[in-house]
């Protein structure tokens, strides 16, 4: 289901801002007013929680990205980290196609794959029809996602480095795809990251397998800096005691996915005629998408509502689909010089139907958690800057861990659904 967006992430020189007002914290009707998080399932391990330092951003490069250190003895791996697909996949030295990594770059297996019989291979196909000629046989997978990128590979197990913010490190042997054969679409160069780490709530994803082995609690959270960067937790331990905003994940047709609803649409505080929205949270989207009619709700309010600050509408940009020109251009970080574009787009245009997928450019500067033991989902603001690493490295691994509890500071909830360029 992620929208990767390989192939519209060039904004040119856009600089991206999404204005929770639009759509943080009062899209839903009935948000739960902020509580502590410390029901502790005592079933589970007691394991510390894992926390990995965050690279990338929304533009210009359309990804966040976390490495991790898989194999014996260990290597670098970046990925992609995408809440809204389950299958986590590097590209493989196999030999392989459509790969954007040079061959010392890409994965190699060595007598480490997952045989066709094991219950981890029945996990990544959603239907009966993948048989098996013998249980011996090798699990082979096929991704795809929204924009038509899609992964074609076969499934391995191998140690992955994980390091818990006590100190402690284990290695366990986590199952992940070795793709041999990627499909990028669109006008851009694809992603220069590794893979794609899936944090969905299907049985392989890596939150879940990681859990199955009783290394950390059901949860998963990120904070999406609108500078760059951030940070990803595993575990629950960084929650905050206080000021979360939880709502219930929905239960749906899409059982593997974060969704929330059904919701409402407010603009500025007030209910629109919107309501009844489906919204499936997936870090692996750069944008927001929604459907036809909501979109267009949006852009008609937005429009009116820009009306009193002079902006035209920029019909010569085709960088986004709906931008604007001021009286003078607007400057980017990068002190270039452009125009106002809306960072939601349509989703029923994309082929999303009715879905409503809240990407990126919707999450930043917001600490969100996933809690699958408890069947919730939280949001606060929070100033992604603030993780403090230490980048001492054991074994090739970065240790990537939070050292201080500074991490979390009241910021105002955002304000519009437009970028700058």
């Amino acid at each position: 289901m992620s929208v990767k967006n390989w192939g519209i992430v060039a904004l040119h020189t856009i600089m991206l801002f999404l204005l929770f007002s639009v759509l943080f914290p009062l899209t839903f009707s009935a948000v739960s007013q902020p509580q502590n998080h410390k029901n502790r399932n005592p079933k589970t391990s007691d394991a510390s929680s894992a926390v990995f330092q965050v690279e990338g951003n929304v533009y210009p490069l359309g990804h966040y990205t976390v490495s991790l250190s898989i194999g014996n003895p260990p290597k670098l791996y970046d990925f992609d980290i995408d809440s809204g697909s389950d299958l986590t996949w590097v590209q493989c030295d196999a030999p392989c196609q459509g790969c954007t990594k040079p061959p010392d770059q890409l994965y190699k297996p060595k007598n480490n794959l997952v045989q066709c019989g094991e219950e981890l291979c029945a996990g990544i196909h959603l239907s009966n029809e993948y048989q098996c000629a013998a249980p011996s046989d090798q699990c082979d997978y096929e991704v795809e996602y929204a924009d038509q990128g899609s992964s074609l590979g076969v499934l391995v197990r191998d140690q992955i480095t994980l390091l818990y913010t006590n100190g402690s490190v284990v290695r366990p042997r986590i199952g992940f795809g070795c793709g041999y054969h990627q499909k990028y679409f669109g006008l851009n160069s694809p992603p220069s990251t590794a893979g794609v780490l899936g944090l969905g709530r299907g049985i392989v994803s890596f939150l879940s397998q990681l859990h199955a082995l009783g290394l950390i609690r059901d949860v998963v959270g990120h904070c999406l800096s609108v500078k760059g960067g951030g940070f990803l937790f595993f575990g629950d331990d960084l929650i905050p005691s206080s000021g979360v905003v939880w709502i219930p994940m929905f239960p749906s047709s899409l059982e593997k996915h974060y969704s929330a609803g059904p919701a409402k649409l407010l603009f500025d505080g007030k209910l629109t005629s919107i309501k009844d929205l489906e919204l499936i949270f997936d870090s692996g989207s750069s944008y927001t998408y929604l459907n036809s009619e909501a979109y267009q709700a949006i852009v008609d309010l937005i429009s009116n509502d820009l009306k009193r600050q002079k902006l035209e509408r920029a019909i010569d940009d085709d960088s986004l689909p709906i931008c604007w020109k001021g009286a003078k251009p607007f400057k980017s970080l990068s002190e270039k010089h452009g125009n106002v574009c809306l960072g939601i787009l349509d989703g029923t245009e994309v082929g999303l139907e009715k879905l409503n997928i809240i990407g990126d450019i919707s999450l930043q500067d917001k600490i969100v958690i996933y809690d699958n033991e408890n069947k919730k989902i939280g949001w606060m603001s929070a100033n992604c800057d603030k993780l403090s690493v230490d980048r001492e490295v054991e074994e090739g691994f970065p240790r990537r861990y939070a050292t201080d509890s500074g991490i979390f500071s009241d910021r105002c909830p955002a304000i519009y659904g437009t970028t700058e360029k």
